[in-house]
C-alpha cells in the first residue's frame, strides 16, 4: 500500500488543497452551525489537523459515499432533534422596555431585588459617562443572541437542552455589548477576576445583574426542573409565584408553555437545569452523537490519515489549548465579560451591533460598520466578529482558532529558515509560559486574544501571509499566482485588522513584488497586486460614508499613541544643539529610546538582550550577504516596525510582530553563524551547556516528532 506522504507527491498541490478544503466543508456540514460546542469544536480541529496532514482519496466511490454520509447526518440529526426550549435573557436595569414588557410580578420582584442589592441612595450619577444610569436600561426586553440564528425563538434562542450553573459558561453575548460600558465610577459592576493561577476554569465572575426566561415545552411533561436561588413560576392565571432557594418541581401537563424566570440580580446565586423524561434526554445525547459519527467517517473515508505526521500539530495545538486554559479556560468556549473601557468590548458589540444590521438586510448599516471614519483601530476584527458568530454562536471559538493555529506558523516560519531539530524545538520553547521575553510567547497571544484585542490576529495574519509569500524552498516562491495571491491577502487583513504594521507589510509585498518583476513571473506580481488590493478599501469606506480622506484610521494622529512625532524628534535635535533643554523634547527623546528596548517584558532589565537582537537583525540586513536573501528581507521588515516603535507608544502589545520577527533573524543568524563561531571558540563550555539544555531523552523526542 502507498504511503499517505508518496500518494501527496504524485498529486498536484492545487488539487490536494482543494479537495481538502471540500472535505473540512463536509465536516463542518456534518457537525451543523453554530459549532459552539467544545466537544464538537475539538473533533473539527482534529478533523482539520488530519485533513491537512493526510493524503485525499481521488476514488468517486469515496466522495460519493462521503456525502452521502455527510447528508443522511444532517437529515438524521433534524429528525433525532430534541424539542427546542424558547430561552430569553437580558441585563436587569430599572425602567425602559423591561418594565414595559416584563410581567408585572416579574418586573417587581426583580426591582425589588435591585434596590436591595443596589440601594438609590448610593447610585452613581446619570450625567457621568461609565455610570449604569447613563445609558439607562436595555431597549428591548430579551437581548439578542448569536446562537439564535439558525433556530428563531420569540425571546433570545431555541435550545435543545437548559443547563445553567455559570452564566460565563452559558454564553451570555449580551453582556459585552458596549451600552453596559461601566467603569469604576458606577456602583454597578460587570465582573470580577481570580487572579491566582489555579483558576483559570473559574476566573471570571459576572457581577452585572440578569435574568433569563424559559419557556417549557410540553415534551418535558413528566422531567422537572431543579433550581438554587430565586426563581418566579408562572401559573395558569398568568400570574409568577415565587420560588427561593434550592428545590426541584415535577412539570405536569399543566405547565407546557409556561414561563420560568431565574433572577441573578445578586452574583452566584442562581442555577437552573431543566430535565426532561427519558425520550427527551436520548435524543439530547443522540443528536450530538450522530454528528460526531458523520465527521469521523467522512474523514476515514476522505482522508488517508498519517498519524505521524499529524503528530507534531496536535502535539503543539494540545499544548496551546493547555496554556489557554491554566490563562483564562472561558476562550475554551465560554464567554467572559470584557472590562469597561477595553478594547475587546468595543468589538465585540459592534460586530454584533453589524451582524444584526445584516439579519435584517441592512446591507449600508453593516458596510459603514458602526462608523463613518474608522477611529477605534481597523475594521478587521469588527467584520471577523460578525461572522464568527454566525460560525461559531455566541463563543469567541473562531479567535481561538486563529490562536490555536498561532503555533503551528511558527512552526513553519522557523522551518523556512532553519534545519531540524530548531523549528520544532524553537516552537515548543515559544509555547511555555516561562516569561515574557525577547521576542514574546504565546502567552502574550493568548491572553489578549482572550480580552477580545486586534493585536495578536493582526499579528496572526501577517506571520501566515509570510509563509506562502517566502515560499518553502531556499530558492524563495515560486511564480504561482494562488500563494502569492492568498499570501498578500492575508498580510493585507492583517493591516485592516491593526493598521500599525502596514510598515512592515510594505516592506514584505514591495520586496516580494519587485523580485517577482525582475525574474518576469508575471503570475506572481498578478497576485500579489490582486491580494493587496483590499488594503484600499479603508480609504474608500471613510470617503464613501464620512466623506473624509483618511486612509487606515483617523487616531493614527492621537497624541496617546504617537507620542514622538517626527516634529518632537526635530526638536529634540535643535535641544541637543542649542543646549536649550527647556522643552523637554530630548528627555522624552532619551526616555523613547530605552522604553523601546525594554521589548514585551516592558522591563529596563531586559534592554541589554533586546539591544543585542537589533543589532544582529542590522548586521544581517546590511552586511550579512550570505544569509537568504528572503531572510534579509524579513529582517528588513523588522527594522521598519522598530522604526515605529521609536514614534509611537511603547505599549508591549503594539510591538509583538516586531519582535517575533526580530526572534526569526536572530535565531538564523545563531544556527549559521553564532553557535558554530561559540563552538570553535569554547568547544568545552559549548559541549556542557548542550549536554544540560539538550539532554539524549528530550533529544530523541524531539527528532520523533520532527522525523514525522
Amino acid at each position: 500500500m502507498q504511503p499517505a506522504s508518496a500518494s501527496a507527491a504524485t498529486e498536484p498541490t492545487a488539487r490536494q488543497t482543494g479537495l481538502k478544503l471540500i472535505a473540512l466543508g463536509l465536516a463542518v456540514a456534518a457537525a451543523g452551525l453554530p459549532v459552539n460546542g467544545i466537544a464538537v469544536y475539538a473533533v473539527l480541529v482534529v478533523a482539520a489537523v488530519v485533513v491537512l496532514t493526510g493524503a485525499m482519496r481521488l476514488t468517486p466511490q469515496a466522495w460519493g459515499a462521503a456525502a452521502a454520509i455527510a447528508v443522511i447526518g444532517i437529515g438524521a440529526q433534524a429528525v433525532f432533534a430534541p424539542p427546542r426550549i424558547d430561552e430569553g435573557f437580558n441585563v436587569f436595569l430599572p425602567g425602559g422596555s423591561l418594565q414595559r414588557e416584563l410581567p408585572p410580578d416579574v418586573y417587581r420582584f426583580l426591582a425589588d431585588a435591585f434596590d436591595k442589592q443596589y440601594p438609590p441612595d448610593k447610585r452613581c450619577d446619570a450625567a457621568i459617562p461609565g455610570c449604569w444610569r447613563h445609558e439607562g436600561a436595555p431597549k428591548r426586553v430579551y437581548a439578542f443572541a448569536a446562537d439564535g440564528i439558525f433556530h428563531t425563538s420569540d425571546m433570545s434562542r431555541a435550545v435543545t437542552s437548559f443547563d445553567l450553573a455559570d452564566p460565563v459558561w452559558h454564553r451570555l453575548g449580551f453582556i459585552n455589548e458596549s451600552r453596559f460600558n461601566w467603569y469604576p465610577v458606577s456602583d454597578v459592576q460587570r465582573a470580577r477576576r481570580d487572579g491566582r493561577f489555579w483558576k483559570g476554569y473559574d476566573r471570571w465572575q459576572l457581577t452585572m445583574p440578569w435574568f433569563v426566561t424559559i419557556r417549557l415545552p410540553a415534551a418535558y411533561v413528566g422531567g422537572q426542573l431543579c433550581w438554587r436561588g430565586d426563581i418566579l413560576w408562572e401559573g395558569a392565571d398568568g400570574h409568577f409565584t415565587p420560588a427561593t432557594g434550592q428545590g426541584c418541581r415535577a412539570i405536569a401537563a399543566g405547565d407546557a408553555g409556561r414561563r420560568v424566570v431565574g433572577a441573578a440580580i445578586k452574583p452566584d446565586t442562581l442555577a437552573m437545569r431543566l430535565q426532561g423524561p427519558l425520550g427527551v434526554r436520548l435524543l439530547q445525547w443522540t443528536q450530538p452523537l450522530i454528528g460526531l459519527i458523520a465527521i469521523v467517517a467522512v474523514m476515514l473515508l476522505l482522508v488517508r490519515i498519517d498519524w505521524r505526521r499529524a503528530a507534531a500539530p496536535l502535539t503543539l495545538i494540545a499544548l496551546a489549548a493547555l496554556v489557554i486554559a491554566i490563562d483564562d479556560a472561558s476562550f475554551l468556549g465560554g464567554v467572559r465579560p470584557f472590562d469597561g473601557g477595553d478594547d475587546g468590548m468595543f468589538y465585540d458589540s459592534v460586530g454584533r451591533a453589524i451582524l444584526q444590521k445584516l439579519l435584517a438586510g441592512d446591507w449600508r448599516g453593516f458596510l459603514e460598520g458602526g462608523e463613518a471614519v474608522f477611529y477605534y483601530g481597523g475594521p478587521g476584527l469588527r467584520y471577523f466578529r460578525a461572522l464568527e458568530h454566525i460560525v461559531f454562536g455566541d463563543s469567541y471559538l473562531g479567535y481561538l482558532s486563529l490562536v490555536l493555529a498561532l503555533p503551528l506558523i511558527v512552526l513553519a516560519l522557523f522551518r523556512r529558515f532553519l534545519s531540524p531539530p530548531w523549528p520544532l524545538a524553537l516552537a515548543i520553547l515559544f509555547l511555555i509560559p516561562i516569561g515574557t521575553i525577547f521576542g514574546t510567547s504565546f502567552i502574550d497571544y493568548a491572553k489578549w486574544a482572550a480580552r477580545g484585542f486586534a493585536d495578536p490576529m493582526a499579528y496572526i495574519l501577517f506571520m501566515a501571509g509570510l509563509v506562502p509569500l517566502l515560499g518553502a524552498r531556499e530558492a524563495g516562491p515560486g511564480e504561482s499566482f494562488a500563494p502569492a495571491f492568498f499570501g498578500a491577502l492575508l498580510m493585507v487583513l492583517g493591516v485592516t485588522v491593526k493598521p500599525i504594521v502596514v510598515v512592515a507589510a510594505l516592506v514584505v509585498l514591495g520586496g516580494g513584488w519587485l523580485h517577482a518583476i525582475y525574474l518576469r513571473q508575471w503570475r506572481r506580481v498578478a497576485g500579489l497586486s490582486l491580494g493587496a488590493l483590499p488594503v484600499f478599501s479603508m480609504a474608500l469606506h471613510n470617503w464613501a460614508f464620512g466623506r473624509a480622506l483618511v486612509l487606515f484610521s483617523s487616531n493614527a494622529q492621537d497624541s496617546d499613541l504617537l507620542v514622538m512625532p517626527p516634529s518632537a524628534w526635530l526638536a529634540a535635535l535643535r535641544e541637543l544643539a542649542t543646549l536649550d533643554f527647556g522643552g523637554g523634547f530630548l528627555h522624552r527623546a532619551l526616555l523613547q529610546i530605552p522604553n523601546w528596548l525594554s521589548g514585551p517584558a516592558e522591563s529596563y532589565w531586559t534592554v541589554p538582550l533586546n539591544a543585542g537582537g537589533v543589532a544582529i537583525l542590522v548586521y544581517v540586513v546590511a552586511r550579512g550577504r550570505g544569509f537568504d536573501p528572503w531572510l534579509r528581507l524579513v529582517g528588513a521588515a523588522a527594522l521598519a516596525q522598530h522604526a515605529v516603535a521609536l514614534f509611537y507608544a511603547d505599549t508591549a502589545r503594539y510591538h509583538f510582530l516586531t519582535w517575533f520577527l526580530t526572534l526569526l533573524v536572530c535565531a538564523a543568524f545563531m544556527q549559521q553563524f553564532g553557535l558554530p563561531w561559540l563552538a570553535r571558540r569554547y568547544p568545552a563550555a559549548m559541549a556542557r551547556l548542550t549536554r544540560i539544555l539538550w539532554p539524549p531523552r528530550l533529544a530523541a523526542g524531539i527528532g520523533w516528532l520532527d522525523r514525522g
